[in-house]
């Protein structure tokens, strides 16, 4: 994570330009690689993003990225770091990512990777900058803009940074933005109503549902990872697939499991992910007495599928944009109990395809899970229900098709 607390900005003007005027581009045969300094008639597309890590950002940057259609758009990847794990997914997608490695958003080095960007730009005569990420947003729009690139798109993926001076230079980069992409209509309406952007400048595109990533998972199959992460035949399992940070608020769901421990003597939490919180929740696992009944299973490459280990997947965040998680657990029928924050309630119908309860409210999560696991009836019905309604909204299919269509309109308004 780039430390941005002292991040000094620019002052420019808060009013959205109108894209400039481009000449006509000339001809090449649709799907080739044209030479960095001639036209393509692809649209020439820039991805800008913080890190390779993996986590829902970083995924559906690369899974966006894989399903953009090859035809239309030409497309090159810029990362604000060097390596990491999903690096590898963008090269057998044959998609060409270029490191510029920042440790701070200031000083001379952040300059000279800001002119250098603001270079390549100009000599890929690239139509669209999109950024996906925090810094992305404050680095890189505030330099395509510099550069003159005709659209530039910045995007919103969570509720609000925890520092000030954050918030504002994040408020202030996107401004330069041409649109800002939300990933839920709860993150669109707040921009609007506390951050006063124009309802114009904000459209959403959702996460969507990597069909290959929830691919049903064999009775057999499942009997085994549970008996590999020690979780004994028989066992009642409610968990989450999250990284173990403080923001997922894992601590409620175990002081949830541990009022339920009376009553639900054979229920046992599954925590797939790992984070910086891993070490504080293993201690209070212990302390609440439930050390035997919760199991780490640590950051797996199939974690959206381990949904289908639990009889109930849950999301107690305390503050959430669109989680990839909730509607990936959706799209396998298991149902869910999460957290009323953010974009769940734009996920989750309240009692149709999943329970929402308050933050930080142990009680009341361990109300709703005991709820759902004395009724298979209604957790059958739930799970059903919300698989049918995450397909219909957040396939792969629809929500790409929604953002190639945008890209369309907002270089066709550039060139007209």
């Amino acid at each position: 994570m780039l430390p941005c607390g002292s991040t000094t900005m620019p002052q420019p003007s808060l009013r959205v330009s109108p894209c400039p005027h481009e000449a006509p581009a000339p001809q090449t045969q649709a799907g080739a690689q044209s030479p960095p300094g001639r036209r393509s008639e692809r649209t020439r597309v820039m991805f800008c993003i913080d890190n390779m890590q993996i986590g829902g950002t970083e995924l559906n940057a690369v899974r966006t990225a894989e399903r953009l259609d090859r035809a239309r758009f030409d497309l090159t990847v810029i990362c604000l770091q060097e390596t990491g794990p999903l690096m590898a997914r963008y090269e057998s997608a044959g998609i060409p990512v270029l490191p510029f490695p920042l440790k701070h958003l200031y000083g001379l080095n952040a300059v000279r990777q800001g002119l250098r960007l603001a270079a390549l730009l100009r000599r890929r005569h690239v139509d669209i900058f999109h950024a996906h990420d925090f810094y992305s947003n404050i680095f890189g729009t505030t330099w395509a803009r510099f550069a003159g690139t005709p659209v530039v798109i910045a995007s919103r993926r969570w509720w609000a940074p925890p520092r000030r001076s954050q918030r504002f230079a994040n408020r202030v980069a996107s401004r330069l933005a041409y649109r800002v992409l939300a990933n839920s209509w709860t993150i669109r309406d707040m921009l609007c109503a506390t951050e006063g952007f124009p309802p114009e400048q904000v459209v959403v595109i959702p996460n969507f549902v990597d069909d290959q990533a929830v691919a049903p998972l064999a009775a057999l199959e499942r009997a085994r990872l549970l008996r590999a992460l020690g979780v004994p035949r028989g066992a009642r399992v409610v968990g989450t697939v999250a990284t173990l940070s403080a923001v997922k608020d894992h601590a409620s769901l175990l002081r949830a499991a541990a009022l339920l421990a009376p009553a639900c003597p054979d229920v046992h939490v599954v925590l797939v992910g790992d984070g910086p919180c891993r070490p504080a929740l293993e201690t209070l696992a212990i302390r609440l007495g439930l050390g035997e009944r919760v199991h780490f299973a640590g950051l797996r490459e199939d974690g959206p599928q381990l949904h289908q280990l639990f009889e109930i997947s849950v999301l107690c965040s305390v503050s959430e944009g669109f989680p990839n998680t909730l509607i990936e657990a959706m799209a396998q029928g298991v149902p869910v109990v999460a957290t009323d924050v953010g974009g769940n309630r734009d996920a989750v119908t309240d009692e149709a395809t999943g329970l929402l309860v308050p933050a930080s409210d142990p009680a009341r999560l361990a109300g709703a899970l005991g709820t759902l696991l004395s009724d298979p009836a209604r957790r059958r019905a739930i799970g059903i229900a919300a698989r049918g309604d995450v397909r219909q909204r957040f396939s792969a299919a629809r929500v790409i098709s929604s953002l190639e269509a945008l890209y369309g309109s907002l270089v066709s308004q550039c060139r007209t």
